[in-house]
This record gives C-alpha cells, sequence and structure tokens, in this order.
C-alpha cells in the first residue's frame, strides 16, 4: 500500500516510523512533514489545510491510505473530502470531530449525555462574560477559547484582576484570533491528570496505555500552556478501578452519545481526563492521536499500525487483538527558546551520537544545504522504551544536552509527579 501522513511535527514523525514496520505498506509520504520525516518518507510540498492539493496528489500518486493527523483538518473535514473522493481516511468525519473543534459543543454534549466533567458556562459577548467574571468568588477559575487554538487556548486565572485581563486578551485583543470569538468559563478541577487514547470504528473500542502529558512551559507545571513539554505512559494514577470508572461512564457513554447524534466517530478518540476527589471528569476531547503522547505511546505498540487503521475504517475493529509492550514509555520535548510565545526560527542543530536505543522523533525541523535547522517551538522529541518510569528518565536526561541548538530548553522534571 502507498500511504499518505497528513502534518510535520513529532506526532506525524511516530506515526510514520510505526507504519514503516508494517508488512503492508510499500511507500510512505508526508504532507509537508520535516527533515526527520524525510528519513522514513517522502515528503510532499502540500500544507494540511490545502485539500484540493492534497486530493489531487492522493488521486495522481494512487494512494491507498490518506491518515489525517493534526485537529485543523480533520475539523475542516478533509476525511470527507477524500472519502467523497474515493480515498480511503483515517480519522473522523467534520461532523464527528466537531467534539474537538468546539469546547461549546463538547461541553454541551457531556452536560445531555451524563458524562462528568466541570461545571461551565459558554459565552460569545465579552460583557456578558466579563459581568459573570465579576460575580465569581472561587479561584483559580479557568478560560478556554472554543475552537482549535494549536493547544494553547486555556488559561488557569488564580485571582479576579488575571481572569478579566485573560477574557479582554482572548475576546477583545485575540491572541487565539477567531477561536476565542465564544469563550468557556469552567471550574479549576482538582487531582491526577491522565489521557486515555482509544481506537474505534464507532462500534469497538481499544484502549490504548494511558499516558500522562505535561502542559505547562517550565518546571514544576509553571508558565504558559503549551501543546505538551513531554509525556509518559502508563499513568500513575491510572489504576484498574479508574479504568473501569472511564470506560463505563465515560468512554461508553461518548461512543453511544455520538452515534446517537449521527456523528458516529471513526480514528482515534482522546480523552483528557482528571481524578478528582468526586470522581475521574473529562477536561477535554481531542479528535486525534495527542501530541506529544503519541510519542510515549507508539513505540508500545506491537501490532501492525496500518492494519488496525484499516479496521478501524472498514467497521472490523472487532476482529483484531491490539498488542502493547508492557513496558514504559517516556519522551520529552526540546523546545525553542521563546516557546510558547516568542519561537525564533532558524538556529543551526547540531546532535551528537545518542544512546542506540532511544528514539529522536523530529517536530519542528527543517534541512537546507544538508544541515538541520530549527523551525518551530517544539523542536524534537526524545523518546524511550524502558522497564521502569527511573530508567526511562536516567535513559533520556542523560542524552538530551546531546541536542544543541541556540536557546533549546525543555522541562527536567517529565515523569516525577
Amino acid at each position: 500500500m502507498k500511504v499518505l501522513v497528513i502534518g510535520s511535527g513529532g506526532r506525524e514523525h511516530a506515526i510514520c516510523t510505526k507504519l514503516k514496520e508494517s508488512k503492508l505498506v510499500s511507500k510512505i509520504y508526508c504532507a509537508p512533514g520535516n527533515a526527520g520525516i524525510a528519513n522514513v518518507a517522502t515528503l510532499v510540498d502540500s500544507k494540511p489545510m490545502d485539500f484540493l492539493s492534497i486530493v489531487d496528489f492522493s488521486k495522481r500518486e494512487e494512494i491507498d491510505l490518506v491518515v489525517v493527523a493534526p485537529d485543523n483538518p480533520l475539523a475542516g473535514g478533509l476525511v470527507d473530502i477524500l472519502n467523497a473522493n474515493d480515498i480511503k481516511a483515517f480519522g473522523p468525519t467534520k461532523r464527528a470531530a466537531e467534539i474537538e473543534g468546539s469546547k461549546a459543543f463538547s461541553k454541551s454534549f457531556m452536560k445531555k449525555y451524563g458524562i462528568p466533567t466541570a461545571d461551565y458556562a459558554v459565552f460569545n459577548k465579552y460583557e456578558a462574560a466579563k459581568d459573570y467574571l465579576d460575580k465569581v468568588e472561587k479561584f483559580p477559575i479557568v478560560l478556554k477559547a472554543d475552537g482549535l487554538a494549536f493547544g494553547k487556548g486555556v488559561i488557569i486565572a488564580h485571582d479576579k484582576v488575571s481572569a478579566q485581563n485573560s477574557l479582554e486578551n482572548m475576546m477583545l485583543s485575540k491572541v487565539f484570533g477567531d477561536a476565542a470569538n465564544t469563550v468557556i468559563i469552567e471550574e479549576f478541577l482538582e487531582g491526577p491528570e491522565m489521557t486515555l487514547l482509544c481506537f474505534t470504528d464507532g462500534k469497538t473500542v481499544s484502549a490504548m496505555p494511558s499516558s500522562q502529558d505535561h502542559k505547562k512551559a517550565f518546571d514544576g507545571d509553571k508558565g504558559l500552556n503549551t501543546g505538551g513539554m513531554g509525556a509518559f505512559s502508563p499513568a500513575k494514577a491510572y489504576t484498574p478501578q479508574v479504568e473501569k470508572e472511564i470506560m463505563e461512564n465515560i468512554v461508553k457513554k461518548t461512543i453511544d452519545g455520538l452515534n446517537k447524534e449521527n456523528r458516529t466517530f471513526k480514528g482515534v478518540l482522546y480523552f483528557g481526563l482528571m481524578a478528582t476527589a468526586s470522581g475521574v471528569k473529562v477536561i477535554e476531547y481531542n479528535a486525534r492521536f495527542g501530541d506529544p503522547e503519541t510519542q510515549a505511546i507508539l513505540p508500545l505498540l506491537e501490532s501492525d499500525l496500518c492494519e488496525i487503521m484499516l479496521a478501524t475504517i472498514d467497521g472490523t475493529l472487532n476482529n483484531i487483538d491490539i498488542k502493547w509492550k508492557n513496558k514504559v514509555g517516556f519522551s520529552v520535548v526540546v523546545a525553542s527558546g521563546g516557546y510558547p510565545e516568542n519561537v525564533i526560527k532558524g538556529y543551526e542543530i547540531e546532535i551528537l551520537p545518542l544512546d542506540e536505543d532511544l528514539i529522536l522523533y523530529h517536530a519542528g525541523t527543517k534541512e537546507s544545504n544538508g544541515k538541520l535547522y530549527t523551525n518551530g517551538g517544539r523542536v524534537f522529541n526524545l523518546s524511550v522504551v524502558a522497564d521502569s518510569i527511573d530508567e526511562a528518565r536516567k535513559k533520556v536526561y542523560s542524552n538530551i544536552d546531546k541536542i544543541k541548538f541556540t536557546g533549546a530548553r525543555y522541562r527536567s522534571d517529565i515523569g516525577i509527579k
């Protein structure tokens, strides 16, 4: 099979690397890809939102499967357009992907189907939201942009002044563009966070190993929200009892609700969760593989990823026994100095020889005249599979300074909490 993967980050590098292992795949393309992906796939000069170009390329090259990895093309309906052109695509339709594309929709969906989540209010007028905040007495409080904002559209405000300033930045100054035309204000939940990614064909659900992301920019969960600074799998709070609660009270209700809404979900459904004192609650849904969770989880997969994707599309996921290594997956992001706010691109990269059991996924890199340069906020993921979290931490952090470029930084506490 010829496979085209859409996207350019560390997640896409991990997907391409795993697809390369498949006995079903003869050639991999990636649009637009990055310098690391170029080692496992042929790069295609098409942007993820250039649907016409992607369809034209897929027809011309007789692509057998298109894997749509990022959120924007999923929310924009790329899978629908590929399907309409008789091109097989992995990922949810536009209607199904709205569960990530609109936080206001996802909150009302959870309320309708009795899925536990934080209490909330939705506003599309600045004055109404401002008046609501004036009356809030309990802090911290969470402000979320309704639309897609590269994983950064969530602000935790610790007092009234910072809440009002954040609201003004979101709705008036448009720091997240049109994504914050509507804003959700919700209660602040406390407890251990965890992520559950599931393959689903709309009927059968096959959960991947649990994981834990680290969203804040700096050690000790300080600084702004990012797309994610590192992840490990499995999550420490994901006990068998918690798993049972999640599958019955959250996953099943979500899949059933989507089917009832005529939004049957085929692809990877991501549950961002928190184990609160009053039970596990949903923080957010994503309609695709998480980033950087994928870079920690996919190295644990023993089964054929392409085979799983085809079964997901065809509705035959119940016929596949998906196998995972009983190990720890671990990944740390090496980011540009100014990430997530002021990213300067174009610094030359030097990589000294890494220990052979480490996996280096490229996220924001490009090659020019035989040299490697930074080309994004998150530049690399350094990943490993190990027997324990302590062993994984030791392996990654003893090698991570071998990745050198101006302003390179990373969190040194991934996997501690």
